[in-house]
């Protein structure tokens, strides 16, 4: 009997021995696939009457750090949000203009200055007159032009939210998928490792959407949980009106916000959970679609509207709407009278047709003790070197103070919006100048922190990457070791089944 435990062992030996074999080429063929867990065997010493009689190969299991993987999602997730946000940032970056080169507000504000200041010098000069209107012009186009840029980009975050969503359900279809077959391998005894190295592939997919944990089940499946506590479903229909995730698309108007005006917002089960998504590329868009944009196009709103009613106040209503309008103020919430303003503001049609308006003025002006003080235009055939209003433009509508001793009312950096419910990072700036200059200086500094934290980000993502594969993920020379290793344990085993071979050649030959 010693003999025929001795193959029965050695047999089973080697079977384990070319399963781990099987595992470990497996290993080194994926070594270079992301998100793969290194595969190990399983064995079960067996016995019978307490007399070792072999080995039993099991299921091939992962090798994998759970609290590791737990973080790359997190991380995962960080990145793909800051990365999203740098991309829409980084469009306003290239119209901000640049101060050294003249080309953002505050330069082309402080050129219109300077336009007026030549023109006190000569105020009959066409050529001059035409320079303040061109000064104009350029500064209204710039503003234009800016106001744009946030509307296109927070067109496209919401057209990426609609998408993402799609998205995110076809992925979690995927992973539901897959889930119930590995439930199935499962109740079978069977491997579930390659299936659940697939998985894990996939679910990375959700983390660059979502920030998302992985709670496993002890059947094979897992539950996915965002940061704030949503559960993703992952079993049931993922397309149509059956889909977990719900929203439509929309043409984001720059009076539309969410919640209530107009946006559209992320359904799942007849509830809205758009607040719940904060992380990822959803989040990020979300954040671009309702506070970012929104924010910085209230802030040039803020800039066209001061603008306008300042020249205005002292008699030159030198910027306008289209049809030659000025937007009113006091609204409730505040911008209420002129939200989008600045995507519409340009010259004056009045002041285009008739340049010498920029020396004379074009209305009266009722003085007030708490605003300007009273001003008469220059009349048709008046003084050519009339300079009563340059001067006002240049002492008031371009200052801190409205008339001598009076400040400007202050613009508005609370309340802003749609809904009165955004604010600038800054407090009331006391002119022009100041308010175009913070303007700038903040929606540049919000791009560069970004884009700061985004390279730190990044590097602790790779780091984390390397340490997740150091750990869990395959290594060559591991694995040539163990191949060895087992190469030489199969030659064993082979020799214990050759030694056994030759003991029953010779028992037959003397039995014959």
């Amino acid at each position: 009997m010693a003999a025929v435990d001795s193959l029965s062992i050695a047999i089973s030996g080697l079977a384990n021995i070319n399963r781990q074999l099987g595992l470990v080429s497996q290993n080194i063929a994926n070594a270079a696939t992301p998100a793969y867990v290194r595969e190990v065997a399983t064995q079960t010493s067996q016995s019978a009457d307490g007399i070792g009689t072999g080995v039993q190969s099991g299921p091939a299991m992962r090798d994998v750090n759970v609290q590791m993987q737990a973080d790359l999602l997190i991380q995962d997730a960080t990145v793909s949000g800051l990365t999203t946000r740098q991309s829409a940032l980084t469009a306003i970056d290239a119209v901000l203009g640049t101060p050294s080169q003249g080309t953002d507000l505050a330069s082309l504000l402080g050129k219109l200055q300077d336009g007026f200041s030549l023109l006190a010098g000569d105020p009959s000069s066409q050529p001059q007159q035409n320079a303040v209107v061109s000064a104009a012009h350029t500064l209204a186009m710039a503003i234009n032009t800016l106001s744009g840029v946030y509307s296109s980009q927070r067109q496209t975050a919401a057209n990426a939210v609609a998408a993402d969503i799609g998205m995110l359900n076809r992925t979690l279809g995927v992973i539901g998928s897959m889930s119930d077959r590995i439930i199935a391998l499962k109740a079978d005894h069977q491997s579930t490792a390659d299936l659940e190295n697939q998985r894990d592939a996939v679910v990375r997919q959700v983390a660059l959407l979502t920030n998302v944990k992985v709670l496993a089940q002890g059947n094979g499946d897992i539950l996915l949980v965002t940061i704030s506590g949503l559960q993703l479903p992952t079993h049931g229909p993922t397309f149509g009106p059956g889909a977990p995730f719900s929203t439509v698309g929309a043409t984001i108007g720059a009076g539309a916000y969410y919640p209530g005006g107009g946006i559209p917002p992320i359904m799942l089960g007849g509830v809205d959970v758009t607040m719940q998504f904060n992380t990822g590329r959803i989040g990020a868009n979300l954040t671009l679609r309702d506070v970012t944009l929104p924010t910085y196009q209230a802030e040039l709103d803020e800039f066209a509207q001061n603008l306008a009613a300042r020249f205005d106040a002292q008699g030159l209503t030198l910027f306008t709407d289209p049809l030659g309008n000025m937007p009113p103020g006091g609204g409730v919430p505040a911008q209420n009278g002129y939200v989008g303003f600045a995507s519409a503001i340009q010259v004056n049609p009045a002041v285009l047709a008739n340049l010498a308006l920029v020396r004379d003025g074009t209305q009266v002006v009722v003085g007030n003790p708490l605003g300007a003080s009273a001003f008469t235009p220059n009349p048709v055939g008046g003084p050519a070197g009339f300079t009563t209003l340059i001067q006002r433009v240049l002492d008031f509508a371009l200052g801190s103070e409205i008339q001598s001793g009076v400040l400007q009312t202050p613009s508005q950096t609370v309340g802003l919006g749609p809904a009165g419910t955004l604010s600038a990072p800054y407090g009331p700036p006391p002119t022009l100048a100041d308010t175009a200059a913070n303007l700038i200086s903040a929606q540049a500094t919000d791009s560069g922190a970004n884009n700061s934290r985004l390279a730190t980000e990044t590097a602790v993502q790779a780091t984390l990457n390397g340490k997740y594969s150091e750990v869990t993920g395959v290594n060559i020379d591991a694995e040539m070791s163990l191949m060895l290793q087992l190469q030489n344990a199969y030659g064993a085993n082979a020799k214990i089944i050759t030694a056994g071979q030759a003991m029953w050649d010779q028992l037959l030959a003397a039995v014959h």
